[in-house]
């Protein structure tokens, strides 16, 4: 466990090479099926990993949240996969993954931690329809390793909708509409965010483009600023901001602005970051690609903040 633990510490920055590094790990063998799947996760996303510690359970949770264990003086909800995912296993989790999206710190209980793995995000691909369907949806992005084991990215902000039980729509209350025409395209590979990024959008009166991951978002961008020419025009003039997600498969959100920053046809068009990866040294990564700002996920507010400021919207 603690040469796991050394190579998560001793991870190097990938931003702008379209490359991360998984944590691969296993919920069990599901009885019903036979099979043994593995998943992955961020290890940008890992505080660490260690020994299932007891959990205190904890009144009117839903069945997969175990209850709540004290890291450091602070309360974790702690979620067991294999019942989230509907596995059905004999063996008890032993491993607990300590995460940290938005801002938020959880546990993931699991079956088995395997190696981190490297590899580039164009090996990701989105799950086929037939597996999307099995897993409801839960799995954003798949890739083959050369003994043929698939290896399933699970859509971490739906799992945490899901378990939180919470009415969000306070959240998206008071947001102020503007009066500014104003276009922004958006690209995240979770369905939950990109709810979460219409809805803040709506409310906002703006007009939108999205795509489910970076590749296809800069397909559909080239498309935009090809057009753009044709009619004598610049792209700025009908699109200004770009909103991106990190994580996602086939092009990741570094990679997406690298592409956007490098090409004049996108100049005057800002790239804005929102991203459950919320350290400091993920927000400098995105600078040294030339993200022009950054707004971790997911605050409506802060996010229609942010939108007007860099749009200069009541200026």
């Amino acid at each position: 466990m603690s040469e796991l633990l050394k190579k998560i510490d001793a991870r190097t920055k990938l931003a702008g090479t379209n490359k991360l590094e998984i944590l691969m790990f296993s919920l069990g063998q599901d009885q019903r099926t036979g099979r043994k799947e593995v998943f992955g996760i961020n290890v940008f996303k890992v505080r660490e990993v260690m020994r299932t510690p007891p959990i205190t359970t904890a009144p009117e949770m839903p069945s997969s949240v175990e209850g709540m264990v004290s890291l450091r003086g602070s309360l974790v909800p702690i979620i067991d996969l294999a019942k989230y995912t509907g596995i059905v296993t004999a063996s008890k989790p032993e491993i607990m993954i300590v995460t940290e999206y938005n801002g938020r710190t959880q546990g993931f209980l699991v079956n088995a931690v395997d190696t981190i793995l490297r590899l580039d995000w164009s090996l990701m691909r989105v799950p086929p329809a037939m597996l999307a369907a099995r897993m409801g949806g839960l799995v954003t992005a798949v890739t083959e390793l050369e003994n043929n084991t698939l290896v399933m990215m699970l859509d971490v902000e739906k799992i945490l909708a899901d378990t939180s039980e919470v009415d969000d729509a306070h959240l998206f209350v008071n947001l102020e509409p503007v009066h500014e025409e104003r276009m922004v395209f958006f690209a995240d590979d979770s369905v939950v965010a990109r709810k979460q990024i219409e809805r803040t959008l709506d409310a906002m009166h703006i007009r939108y483009a999205q795509a489910i991951n970076g590749q296809k978002a800069w397909i559909e961008l080239q498309q935009m600023a090809a057009q753009a020419e044709l009619s004598g025009r610049k792209l700025k003039d009908t699109l200004q901001l770009v909103l991106t997600d990190v994580e996602m498969p086939e092009m990741d959100g570094y990679m997406l602005t690298k592409m956007i920053k490098s090409d004049h046809r996108f100049e005057g068009i800002q790239v804005l970051m929102h991203s459950s990866l919320s350290s400091d040294s993920n927000q400098k990564l995105g600078q040294s690609v030339g993200v022009d700002a950054y707004v971790p996920k997911f605050d409506p507010h802060k996010l229609s903040a942010k939108l007007c400021e860099m749009l200069h919207i009541g200026a």
